[in-house]
């Protein structure tokens, strides 16, 4: 099973993703953060193989979480970290681009593309 953790701030994205997430074949739901701190705590209690990352967050920014995830992968792991935001313009691609980033895909035209990468991930990881 692939373990995937969101970070996002809105609640009604965080049951709309959450519901949508879950019901994916091989892909273990592990949860929802609103911000940088209580993220990157949950995830050094339990690494997963995949975070979506808002940029925009109650409490600092997804660009945070990138950083400490590219920088500190003892505490963290190596997850795939794939980036789900209202600020999909090519600078910010870039810069999380430099944080590690994985994918990237805009809120507005591109879930369908995250859930068809999730699913990819899935499939992979349950390669023998």
């Amino acid at each position: 099973m692939l373990k995937v953790f969101l970070i996002e701030d809105s609640v009604l994205l965080q049951e709309l993703l959450a519901g949508m997430l879950s019901e994916l074949d091989g892909v273990d739901f592990c949860g929802c953060a609103e911000g940088e701190t209580e993220a990157l705590q949950r995830l050094a209690e339990a690494p997963v193989d995949l975070v979506i990352i808002d940029i925009e967050l109650r409490q600092g920014s997804g660009i945070g979480v990138l950083d400490a995830l590219q920088t500190d992968s003892d505490l963290y792991g190596s997850p795939r970290k794939a980036v789900l935001t209202n600020y999909a313009h090519a600078t910010m691609r870039q810069r999380c681009e430099r944080f590690g980033m994985d994918a990237f895909f805009d809120k507005s035209l591109h879930i369908n593309q995250l859930f068809d990468y999730v699913a990819e991930a899935a499939h992979t990881k349950s390669m023998p």
